[in-house]
């Protein structure tokens, strides 16, 4: 999905409808900008609560050496 904006003179972007819905970003919601090898990155910032249980079910067992059990 390639999508074009402008750039206001306040140096504010529209996020293009069809990125909104596909990422689920909500009016409000925070979006980490990073620079980025000559271009700009937008990283949607979720909430704790979404991130809840997201690792359920991972395989949290590795080998530990002796003095470290």
């Amino acid at each position: 999905m390639t999508e074009t904006v402008l750039v206001s003179p306040k140096f504010q972007v529209v996020i293009p409808k069809a990125v909104r819905e596909a990422l689920n970003i909500q009016p409000g919601q925070k979006i980490q900008v990073i620079p980025y090898q000559n271009r700009i990155e937008l990283i949607p910032i979720w909430p704790l609560k979404k991130a809840r249980g997201f690792l359920k079910g991972i395989d949290t067992h590795i080998n530990r050496e002796e003095d470290r059990l």
